[in-house]
């Protein structure tokens, strides 16, 4: 997968489904409508974040826009539009939206990992350090926080640090199979092969459908020697993602250079090229007619 970096997770954007629904947000009064803008906004926010759960994000960002005008005063609003942002790449409107959330609510630890968000993707590692580290004071907790933090390690080349991280997100979630996939990577860029071999095994039978630790997995065993079973895992995590056959897309997923390289090799493979161009003669195939 992605490297789950939480730009806004979709529980939050979901969220505000349960803000209170404008009941008919106006009022009639002698020859006067009156208009309950914070009803409105609300009522819109609420609209984008359902358009936004469809990855309708283009169509979200308007409504989002002028619910925050409409509901200046909620925060949940401007972390909806700062997620929005994110997610198409604005990250200076992002930050300046996020930051009108803290100031509403300096104590909602979202915001803070949004914004550690923005900083990871402008490669601002330092920054996002402090973000994570603020947002876990307020929910110690959080996996995907503690997840975030160890990929901002990982990019400042604060290995243990990473790992450390890496290691409390799963222990406040046993089935948060990327920290242990991406203790694998480093496992593997240490030159510690059966410690990643474990650790991408132990990915995989938590999620079964989990192409990235499947195909690091595959190329560990290719590469020292087990060829067969490594090739028969490779097809497998083509099957399920052939982004992950692209070097790349692993490299901006943490892959090191170790491990990429051998990785370079295995793709090159006679059999695991055969794969990609059945699944690319496949994917192009016309849809089959229905017969009368």
């Amino acid at each position: 997968m992605p490297k789950y970096v939480r730009l806004i997770s979709l529980l939050m954007v979901c969220s505000l489904w349960s803000m209170p629904q404008a009941a008919n947000a106006q009022a009639l009064i002698p020859h006067t409508l009156q208009v309950d803008s914070e009803k409105q906004g609300l009522r819109l926010a609420q609209e984008a974040a359902q358009l936004a759960q469809f990855q309708q994000v283009e169509l979200a960002l308007p409504l989002a826009r002028l619910a925050s005008n409409l509901a200046s005063k909620n925060e949940k609003v401007w972390l909806l539009l700062g997620g929005l942002q994110l997610q198409t790449k604005e990250f200076d409107a992002a930050i300046a939206s996020l930051k009108k959330a803290q100031s509403i609510n300096p104590k909602n630890g979202e915001i803070l990992f949004a914004l550690g968000s923005a900083n990871f993707q402008q490669k601002n590692y330092q920054a996002s350090v402090v973000n994570y580290q603020d947002g876990l004071k307020l929910k110690p907790n959080d996996p995907e926080g503690l997840f975030n933090l160890g990929n901002a390690y990982f990019l400042l080349g604060r290995l243990p640090d990473a790992i450390t991280q890496y290691n409390k997100a799963v222990s406040q979630d046993k089935k948060f199979w990327p920290a242990l996939n991406n203790i694998g990577l480093i496992n593997y860029e240490q030159g510690d092969t059966p410690g990643a071999i474990k650790r991408w095994q132990s990915a995989i039978t938590l999620e079964k459908q989990a192409a990235e630790p499947l195909l690091a997995l595959a190329v560990a065993l290719y590469t020292k020697g087990d060829r067969q079973q490594g090739l028969t895992f490779g097809e497998a995590a083509i099957r399920i993602d052939q982004r992950y056959a692209s070097l790349d897309f692993l490299k901006e997923n943490l892959w090191g250079d170790r491990l990429l390289s051998d990785t370079k090799k295995f793709l090159e493979s006679p059999r695991i090229q055969a794969a990609l161009l059945q699944r690319d003669n496949s994917s192009s195939a016309p849809e089959q007619q229905p017969t009368q």
